[in-house]
């Protein structure tokens, strides 16, 4: 997996890394509530030296992916656990969420579809929004990749959320499910019954089956035409060498596009996983400064 671009000032980003450098602890517990009779699990990641509750960023993960997302090369955490604790050591909570069919949820991964992670999404903000431990008022929503493309539906379904910053989101699913999934696959699901399994071999060599409800859905979601009915502050993050969501910047500017509201486009020279096999450098460097100063700029 890549991604396409370059730079996007590197002293800015620096300077945002020096800000936001303070050392807190943040506390861990998991959460679960329930969606559709299904169990939704959750870790919700608190600032232990927090006074009062803290603004709360809901974080979505990608296609086949779980809450802790990627592991980071030369590290014990994945890209959603690492971002979480710098945020819990900026003043932020957060709570990162296996929809329904991944990770510690329950379902089965063959039922997954973008509407039912869409579901799980927005009552993970409602869930925000009654939980004691947070500020329920200051939600924010970060998705990543396929999560994006959820993300930027669950705030169009709650357009009261503070911001929201999609890094890498899925802007032409047919385009990107293509190249994934096979295109011949997609047609061939398309044109199929709800109901059928379909066995593909992903591009990084494992198979996954989704039944025919998650293809359905492929050339019937746009997540421009999500953003358009969310009025916030909307932070977009690509990478120029990003090979699975593409063209970069391209496909991350048709948002902006859309958008009615205050908006910004970051391009980082980087792939769509923020280059986690070689380590957290571009992470800790670019993505998670730049996603706080966006969280700050919007509090």
């Amino acid at each position: 997996m890549d991604w396409l671009k370059r730079h996007a000032t590197a002293c800015a980003i620096a300077l945002l890394a020096a800000l936001f450098s303070i050392t807190a602890h943040a506390a861990e517990k998991d959460i679960e509530f329930r969606v559709d009779g299904k169990s939704v699990v959750g870790t919700l990641e608190t600032p232990d030296n927090a006074t009062e509750p803290a603004p709360v960023v809901l974080m979505l993960h990608g296609f086949t992916g779980s809450r802790h997302e990627l592991p980071i090369a030369d590290t014990d955490e994945g890209v959603f656990s690492r971002t979480a604790r710098q945020l819990a050591d900026n003043g932020y909570a957060s709570l990162r969420i296996d929809f329904r069919g991944s990770g510690d949820s329950q379902g089965a991964w063959e039922d997954t579809t973008f509407s039912g992670q869409i579901v799980d999404a927005v009552a993970a903000v409602d869930w925000l929004k009654d939980s004691q431990d947070v500020d329920g008022d200051n939600i924010s929503i970060l998705g990543w990749s396929q999560g994006g493309l959820v993300a930027a539906h669950a705030a169009a379904e709650r357009p009261d959320v503070k911001s929201v910053v999609l890094w890498a989101p899925v802007t032409n699913p047919l385009m990107t499910y293509s190249g994934i999934l096979g295109s011949e696959t997609v047609m061939n699901a398309i044109a199929g019954e709800p109901e059928t399994p379909h066995t593909v071999k992903l591009p990084w060599g494992v198979d996954t089956t989704l039944k025919g409800a998650f293809y359905h859905e492929i050339p019937e979601t746009s997540t421009a035409a999500a953003v358009s009915d969310y009025p916030g502050p909307l932070l977009v993050i690509v990478g120029t060498r990003d090979t699975t969501v593409a063209p970069q910047p391209a496909a991350g500017q048709i948002l902006l596009n859309y958008h009615p509201g205050k908006q910004q486009l970051v391009v980082f020279d980087t792939d769509h996983v923020w280059d986690a096999f070689s380590g957290p450098g571009t992470l800790d460097g670019q993505m998670i400064p730049a996603t706080l100063g966006w969280l700050e700029e919007n509090r």
